[in-house]
Order: structure tokens, then sequence, then C-alpha cells
């Protein structure tokens, strides 16, 4: 290491910054939030430090540079435009023994500015020793995105109750219970904003740790669930929450859906099973439930992760019936459903002000008998959206058709949406069934029916550009 992390308590303490530009402003932002007591030694003031100054919230010494500025100072900031005078405060401060950073420039610095991701107060800090400023800050953009925006509510929530937790357990199992407050139902309750359910919780594993340190053989934690949507198969479209919960998961229960780029998101050591159902496993979802209930009374936590997202054709509400029925607790994380991806991949609106204003998502495996009013469905400005449409795709054919859609009603039928081997499919009810038996496509895949399915953004550029008020704006 070319530096040694540390952190240091600033609170009403004297820091200088010479300098008064845009840069320094940059810098006595941060020292202001760490509640320094900041003085600006420069002849002239950036804007904002001269409304600061106004405001008596920093001071300002209207001067060049002398070393007697840095009288009682702890830290000082180099952060003028002009190397001599940044070299100038380096010497004195190293003179007088005060930590020195002079901005961009490691060779005049005791000490530098890290990228700093705030969630005080929890406080991460990225540094590249100076050489690249530019990957730190890229870093510190990557860790800032998997970490929740309430991660310092659940810090100042669990140090509000240290106390009580150091006086019923010992130093041994108090680890271990912070360990699963941090990863489970109160580290969950916090970061959604429920507080109260989090104390409740909080509350029980306390009880439940305290039983399992006086009977090691006694008591027991319950895990709890994530419900999570994998979106339609892209990694990159997952939800920044899925994200978190999978580098949490111990156990992920994944079906035939799930992409492995999406697998490859989870933690290294969880353990995948899994859970697809096959068309003749009628007790399969059976078998899921069971999973769900069992790993999570084990005190594990368990990623059931589906294609889509939970609450469009993916039995979700099946299974927190469950959870919730066996006291389980659970999260569900929204995805983006098939329809959205497919559509957006295609470039294909499901909604659109000339074409079509409403849409409705079809289980494309429903009987004959099936309640819907196909009727409905035949309008070609109204947006229909079949999944699982391979297999009956001649039977929805048929249907529509029997419903009064036309032969030359616009479709399209999107296979393996947003994946390298992504296929789409453009026709009409006349010839779609035939166009996907010849080019052999597979499931998963999902059909769009409407006016919609006929879009064209390069169409729709060409008439917009042929309208009169596009030709006056081009004239």
């Amino acid at each position: 290491m070319d530096y040694l992390p540390i952190f240091m308590r600033l609170d009403s303490r004297p820091v200088v910054v010479v300098g008064g530009g845009a840069v320094a402003l940059r810098k006595v932002r941060w020292l202001l939030k760490a509640g320094a007591r900041v003085t600006v030694v420069a002849p002239v003031l950036h804007l904002e430090l001269a409304a600061q100054a106004a405001r008596g919230e920093i001071s300002h010494v209207e001067a060049e540079f002398s070393p007697t500025h840095l009288a009682n100072a702890i830290a000082v900031v180099a952060a003028t435009d002009d190397r001599a005078t940044n070299a100038a405060v380096s010497f004195a401060a190293r003179e007088n023994r005060i930590p020195v950073n002079a901005v961009d420039d490691a060779e005049l610095s005791t000490f530098i500015s890290p990228a700093i991701i705030d969630r005080s107060p929890i406080v991460v800090a990225v540094s590249s020793a100076g050489d690249a400023p530019v990957l730190a800050r890229w870093v510190r953009e990557q860790i800032e995105a998997l970490l929740p925006a309430r991660l310092g509510t659940l810090a100042r929530f669990m140090g509000a109750r240290r106390r009580v937790v150091q006086r019923a357990l010992g130093q041994l199992a108090r680890r271990a219970f912070w360990e699963r407050i941090a990863a489970g139902p109160v580290a969950r309750y916090v970061l959604g904003g429920d507080e109260p359910a989090a104390e409740h919780a909080l509350l029980r594993e306390l009880a439940s740790s305290q039983l399992r340190a006086a009977s090691p053989v006694a008591g027991g934690s319950v895990g709890e669930v994530y419900l999570i949507g994998a979106g339609p198969g892209d990694a990159d479209l997952l939800t920044l929450r899925a994200l978190q919960l999978l580098q949490q998961a111990d156990v992920i229960l994944y079906d035939r859906l799930v992409s492995r780029e999406v697998l490859e998101r989870a933690r290294r050591d969880a353990e995948l099973i899994f859970v697809g159902k096959e068309s003749r496993e009628h007790d399969q979802q059976e078998r899921i439930h069971e999973l769900l209930v069992r790993l999570a009374r084990e005190g594990k936590r368990v990623a059931r992760l589906k294609g889509g997202d939970p609450f469009v054709f993916g039995r979700g509400g099946e299974e927190i019936e469950v959870l919730a029925a066996h006291a389980v607790p659970y999260t569900v994380v929204p995805g983006i459903t098939a329809a959205l991806g497919a559509a957006a991949s295609a470039r294909l609106p499901l909604t659109h002000r000339r074409l079509a204003h409403s849409v409705t998502f079809v289980n494309g495996h429903q009987g004959e008998h099936a309640s819907p009013d196909w009727r409905f469905f035949a309008d070609p400005r109204h947006t229909v959206v079949f999944y699982m449409a391979v297999a009956r795709l001649p039977a929805i054919v048929a249907r529509l058709r029997a419903a009064g859609a036309a032969a030359e009603h616009p479709v399209a039928l999107i296979a393996h949406a947003t994946l390298p081997q992504q296929r789409i499919l453009r026709g009409s009810l006349a010839d779609i069934a035939a166009l996907a038996a010849r080019e052999r496509i597979t499931p998963p895949a999902l059909l769009i029916a409407g006016e919609v399915a006929a879009f064209a953004a390069s169409d729709a550029l060409a008439e917009l550009a042929a309208s009169p008020a596009a030709a006056e704006a081009l004239a």
C-alpha cells in the first residue's frame, strides 16, 4: 500500500484551504460536510464560496498565501491552479508537520482525497494512490450502485441498539447475531423504511439468540425468501435490488427461463437448485413450495429467481400465499417482464398514440373455454401479448380469426428476447404459423398482435419528415 487509509474526525477543527476557485469549492463542500471549521485563503473567491463566507459558514482571508495562515490548522488543502503556490503551501505544511493535500499532485501531498461513497455513518473511500483518479471514480460508481440508499439508516438503527445487545449476549454470540441482523429480515425492513417491523424482528431474533446461547440445541432462526424477477434474459436488465439480494442469497432456486449470465451475477458460493417445470410435471410447484419453506426454516436466505416478473405468469402470488401461511419472511423484487423486454428489443411500442391505446397480457396455454372475450383481442388497435405462444400458435391464430381478426392482422413473434440468439419474425395471422415452423422457432417466445406489430421506427421517421410541420422546420 502506498497510503494507509484512515478517517479523520474534523468536527469543529480548523482546516485551511488555499485557493478560491471551483476546485477549492469542491474540497470545501466535503470539509463542511465532515464538520470542519474551514478558512479559505485567496485574493478572490468563487461566487458560491463568497456566499458561504457572507453567511458565516466559512472564514475568508483575502490575501496571497503565507505560512502564518497555517497557525493552529490540523490539515491544509492546496487548491490553486499555480504549482509554485501549491508547492509553497506543501513546504510550509511539512515544516509544521501538518498533513497537506495538493489537489491532483501526489508529489506535493502527504495525504490524498479518495473517491467517496457517502452513506453516513457508513463511508467508503476508493483511492488509486493518485495514479488514476478517473478509474477510482469509476470503481466508486460500481460500488455505489450496489449499496442501498438507506444503508446509513441501517447503521444508525444497529448502533442505537448495541448496548441492549451487549447486555443480552456474550461476545461470541453477539457477532453471529449482528451478522444475521445485517443480512436478514431486520435489515430488509429498515432498508424498506419499515422500522417498527424491523424493531419487532430484531427483538424476536434477540430472544432466539438468547435461547440458543442458553441451550445450543434449542432455538433457531428463520431465514427469508426473495422472489426476484430475473427479467427477459439479458443480465444487464436486472434491477439494482435484484443484484443486491443475489449477492446475499445462500440458495438460489431458478427456472429454465433464467439465463446463465444472470446466474453468474449471484454470490459465488451460493447453492444453485434448478426447479424448472416441464409440461408433465404437475407437482413441481408443490415441490418448490416445500423447498422454499424448508430452506428458510433452516435459517437460509433463499432467492426464488424467475424469468421476467414474479407476478406476471410467474406464480409468485401462489408462493407468497404459502410463505405467509408458514410465517416465512419474504421480499418481492419486480423484474422487467418478458412483454416489455421483448417489445423494447424488437423496437415495438406496446401502446402508441395512433396505433393502440390499450394492451393485454394473455397466457398462451389457456384452454379452449377460457373466459376472455377474443373479439376484444381481435381488434387491431388493441395490443395483445401472448406469453408461451409457440406450442399453441396455430390455435391462437385460429381463435383470433374466429373472433373476427382479418388475415392481414399484424403480428410479431419474438423468441429468446434480449439474448444474443434473439429471433424476431414479423408477419400476419395468415402466415405467422408457417413462418415459425419454417424458421424452427423454439421457446421461450411470445406473440405480439395488433397494429403495433407492424410498427417500424424508420417508417415513423419517414412519415414525420413528410409532414408539413417537419418540412417547414427543415426549410
